[in-house]
């Protein structure tokens, strides 16, 4: 999937001060995260599961 069709989103904590904020945008199979700095950049694919594990170890 060419990832400009993608809906990305900063999470509500984010502000526009910081300019370190990571976008995510789901689908079904692939959790797709960027820098949002760098919007046609490269992008990292994981697993809903791996996205999931990820949330709770930083939690």
């Amino acid at each position: 999937m060419n990832t400009t069709e993608l809906a990305w989103f900063k999470s509500s904590y984010s502000t526009n001060e910081g300019g370190a904020c990571l976008e995510i945008a789901p689908t079904p199979e692939t959790i797709h995260i960027r820098d949002s700095k760098h919007l046609t950049g490269p992008t990292l694919g994981v697993t809903p599961t791996t996205w999931t594990e990820f949330l709770r170890a930083v939690r």
